[in-house]
């Protein structure tokens, strides 16, 4: 992965076909993280990931990672599996998951939960968990930027977490959305971390296009542009860029087909670089 391995992830999966672990895949992939805090002081990963075992069926609830100041335990699969499964950690009747990134937070996002309290080192534990955030979104091509909510974002009327558990060590919210960014551009190969924020970045326009992009040429510039569903005319590099847009479903018209048209009356968009890695 060429991501620094600065700590050990302990694989203890809950058992499969239960109320806490269902097996069912993440689908369509996954698309964002939900950071959360145990909201229960003193608690550690251990303590919590055997909880979840014991009462195996007696609730639909999990997350997939716990981290304290001594451990990484994963209980469901999300990084150590190239098959992550859904994990119930976000109600399905919320909506400001949809309104953010499209889709329940059960069905595309991986919840990691933070553990803290005065039996545990606050330092150590929120290393660790700014450390898995980071890896996760390396893995998974998400952009650090963006791609991490907390749960009292997207369920406001009742949960506090994780900004309520990271008080507990002096820190806050936005402090731990910085400082995973960091650890994100410090642990992760320069150079790839630069191919997957292209990917990024193309992945972005293409979720927001729910039928093809329409594409023209500027007579002036000599330009191609592709025009989608925000409006806005997003340059495609080079006739390779082109014709992997094709390939990918983004436009129905082949090179010598675009029509000639001005552009003046569109806003500037992004550079549509398809590259590989």
């Amino acid at each position: 992965m060429n991501f620094k391995e600065k700590y050990q992830i302990k694989k203890q999966y809950l058992t499969n076909n239960t109320k806490r672990r269902s097996g069912q895949l993440i689908s369509p992939k996954v698309k964002f993280i939900v950071a959360h805090d145990t909201g229960n002081a003193k608690s550690t990963a251990q303590n919590n990931v055997s909880y979840y075992e014991r009462t195996n069926n007696e609730a639909y609830a999990s997350a997939h990672i716990f981290v304290d100041d001594k451990d990484i335990i994963e209980c469901i699969p999300a990084i150590t599996s190239e098959k992550p499964e859904k994990a119930w950690h976000v109600r399905y009747n919320v909506s400001k998951d949809n309104e953010l990134y499209g889709f329940e937070a059960n069905d595309v996002a991986v919840g990691v939960e933070y553990c803290y309290g005065e039996n545990i080192n606050a330092y150590e534990s929120y290393k660790r968990y700014v450390w898995i955030i980071a890896y996760i979104c390396y893995k998974y091509n998400l952009n650090p930027n963006v791609s991490i909510v907390g749960h009292h974002l997207l369920d406001p009327g009742r949960k506090f977490d994780p900004a309520s558990g990271l008080k507990h060590s002096g820190r806050t919210y936005e402090q731990l959305l910085k400082d995973i960014v960091s650890e994100y551009e410090e642990c992760g190969d320069k150079e790839l971390i630069q191919k997957k924020e292209k990917i990024q970045l193309v992945d972005s326009i293409i979720s927001n296009q729910n039928n093809f992009m329409e594409t023209f040429l500027n007579p002036a510039s000599k330009k191609i542009y592709a025009v989608g569903n925000d409006g806005k005319k997003h340059w495609i590099f080079n006739e390779e860029s082109f014709t992997a847009g094709k390939n990918m479903g983004l436009w129905k018209e082949n090179l010598y087909e675009v029509k000639s048209q001005s552009d003046n009356s569109y806003e500037e968009g992004d550079v549509l670089i398809f590259v590989k890695v």
